[in-house]
């Protein structure tokens, strides 16, 4: 298997250095050549493997040039850290399947993909004789989980980015407690997009990149897109089951890295009627989903801080797609919308979006009645991400659609959010117990590259 560049300017490269690259350093993002095809009898000799099994048999044609063995071992040592033996649990509540994304170590999605993530540095790394730093931009789970999959382990140093004050205090406190002499935090004045332009333009600049040798661990690493297209097969395996029905997934979105794994699961054959994306208000993906206005606004503050994005980086490989796979298309789209903040689609473009993808935006009311109507009627708690996930499903699916809802976080992560809908706090589950009484290593900044990029080469490994 191959990897190309959404901009086109690169040499087809293989897995591991599409893993080891992250970001193309043509500024575009990398995808795969084509995409392996699973028939319904492949499907359906799947349905007694564990997650493991399964994840093996998704993610092998992609990188075929890691051993077989030594790819299983790197899934069963990642999945070994989750407190659930399913890894991805499915519970059925008010009419809808809820798939529980949150029982890694950090209690959020993020840890399906990024303890896979660090343990492909640590085998690339060994392999190659090569020391990596991570730099990385979170608007909140990405950052503690990326941490946690490479905290401690050998020739690698991690800088994770986050918005001040912009995410849940847990959030907060799950990144600055953790203090591995390989770990620094850098909480930025600013927004995560502000965070995340920054990590971009240090990528972009080659020699700072290649002299520090510069890793990614946000969704830009195709290896994140790819672990996540494991649980799309794991759900609709469990869901259909009972029913032979195509399925409906409703994503909550941000950053479009999540969804654009069920839209690969879907190019792999995997029998999905439609991808609901769901945002809160700062919807630029809802607004050019429904009226083709894929223009910038200001992020809004929200009970689901993890979706506070306006710019979502992962949205240019599904361009690529829309745009027929033309590379100059993509170079000539995203130029346009660093000149103006817009994107233009046509009719025939945008006939193809919604005939793939139907989207709502929920906005903070509708979050915590969602909620709020879901733990009395069901007595079952969504954190305020998962509540826009679920909501936009109850608004966009049909109701005789088999729907599962992707939860992404616990919903103690947002004690807060929990407790304005409900009144009540939900319980700290182990790992989220007495954050707030351990030392903790965090620097303030000033949102500018000049200051990011001197600390980076202060502490570059």
């Amino acid at each position: 298997m191959k990897y190309i560049s959404t901009r086109g300017q690169i040499a087809p490269i293989g897995f591991k250095d599409a893993v080891m690259m992250g970001l193309a350093t043509d500024g575009g993002l990398l995808l795969p050549t084509d995409y392996p095809q699973v028939d319904r009898a492949t499907l359906e000799s799947w349905r007694t493997l564990s997650y493991q099994e399964l994840a093996f048999r998704v993610i092998a044609p992609f990188a075929d040039d890691i051993p077989a063995a030594d790819l299983k071992d790197l899934l069963d040592r990642s999945y070994a850290t989750f407190r659930d033996p399913a890894i991805t649990p499915l519970i059925k509540k008010n009419g809808v399947h809820i798939l529980e994304l949150f029982h890694g170590p950090t209690l959020a999605f993020k840890d399906v993909a990024l303890q896979l993530l660090g343990n492909l540095f640590e085998y690339l790394l060994k392999e190659r004789g090569e020391k990596m730093n991570i730099v990385g931009a979170t608007s909140g789970d990405t950052g503690s989980a990326a941490i946690y999959g490479v905290r401690g382990k050998e020739n690698i140093n991690i800088f994770i980015l986050h918005p001040h004050g912009k995410t849940s205090p847990i959030q907060a406190l799950q990144m600055t407690t953790v203090t591995d002499p390989n770990v620094f935090n850098i909480a930025v004045q600013g927004t995560f997009d502000d965070c995340q332009t920054m990590v971009k333009q240090l990528f972009s600049d080659i020699p700072f990149k290649e002299k520090h040798s510069l890793g990614a661990v946000n969704s830009i690493n195709w290896a994140r897109v790819l672990a996540q297209v494991v649980y799309y097969f794991y759900a609709w395996l469990r869901v259909t089951d009972s029913s032979p029905k195509e399925v409906i997934f409703s994503v909550p979105t941000g950053n479009f890295g999540d969804i654009f794994a069920g839209y690969v699961a879907k190019r792999m054959g995997l029998p999905i009627s439609k991808l609901i994306l769901a945002t809160n208000e700062n919807n630029i993906l809802t607004r050019m989903i429904n009226q083709g206005d894929y223009s910038t606004g200001t992020v809004v503050p929200t009970l689901s801080p993890s979706m506070d994005i306006q710019v979502a980086s992962n949205f240019e490989r599904y361009l690529y797609h829309l745009f027929g796979d033309d590379p100059a298309r993509v170079r000539d789209a995203f130029a346009e919308f660093a000149r103006s903040g817009r994107m233009e689609f046509s009719e025939a473009e945008m006939a193809r979006v919604r005939g793939e993808f139907a989207s709502a935006s929920v906005n903070r009311e509708e979050t915590l009645a969602t909620i709020a109507s879901f733990k009395e009627s069901t007595g079952y708690t969504l954190d305020p991400h998962t509540a826009v996930g679920v909501c936009a499903a109850l608004q966009r699916a049909a109701d005789d659609a088999e729907v599962v809802c992707l939860a992404t976080a616990h919903p103690a992560k947002f004690g807060d959010a929990v407790r304005l809908a409900t009144g009540s706090e939900p319980e700290l589950p182990g790992p989220l117990q007495g954050l707030d009484t351990l030392p903790s290593r965090c620097e303030t900044m000033d949102a500018e590259l000049a200051l990011i990029r001197a600390y980076v080469e202060r502490n570059a490994i």
